[in-house]
């Protein structure tokens, strides 16, 4: 994936498509290898690759990627299958769904934010099977004590 180093020199062989700053694409766009957007998207991206989206950059479109950094601002929902980093400077206006979320302090997020959680396939089942035998417990302790 885009480190903060790659972020402003990126290795130009691992780069399929970059969007300059002064580029506008309306549509839907799909892409098997890394993308750097730094003008703006609208419509719908997919890659299969990553995905960073430069700080002055603009994205109004349901995202898809394997791993993604983002500096500017996206509206739509963001589907990341590994690792989504999110800058200071990121706004992003739509649920988020990734493997592995990391956002610096003065990120901006307006949505839901969906990740899977290790080992409980069914988290709320599990919550509630908890509150369920701590309140058991409870009225066991609470009968016991009316009984003595």
């Amino acid at each position: 994936m885009f480190n903060k180093n790659q972020a402003s020199a990126p290795n130009n062989k691992s780069i399929e498509t970059i969007i300059g700053p002064s580029v506008k694409v309306e549509g839907d766009f799909k892409g098997e290898g890394d993308l750097i957007i730094e003008g703006t998207l609208i419509g719908s991206l997919k890659t299969k690759n990553n995905l960073k989206i430069g700080q002055n950059a603009f994205v109004q479109a349901s995202v898809s990627a394997n791993n993604a950094f983002i500096s500017g601002r996206v509206k739509g929902n963001i589907n990341v299958k590994g690792k989504l980093e999110l800058s200071d400077t990121a706004v992003i206006l739509g649920d988020i769904k990734a493997q592995v979320l990391s956002i610096e302090s003065g990120a901006m997020i307006k949505g839901n934010i969906d990740m899977p959680i290790a080992n409980l396939s069914h988290p709320e089942e599990s919550l509630e099977t908890k509150s369920k035998t701590d309140k058991e417990e409870k009225i066991e302790a609470e009968e016991s004590n009316e009984n003595k």
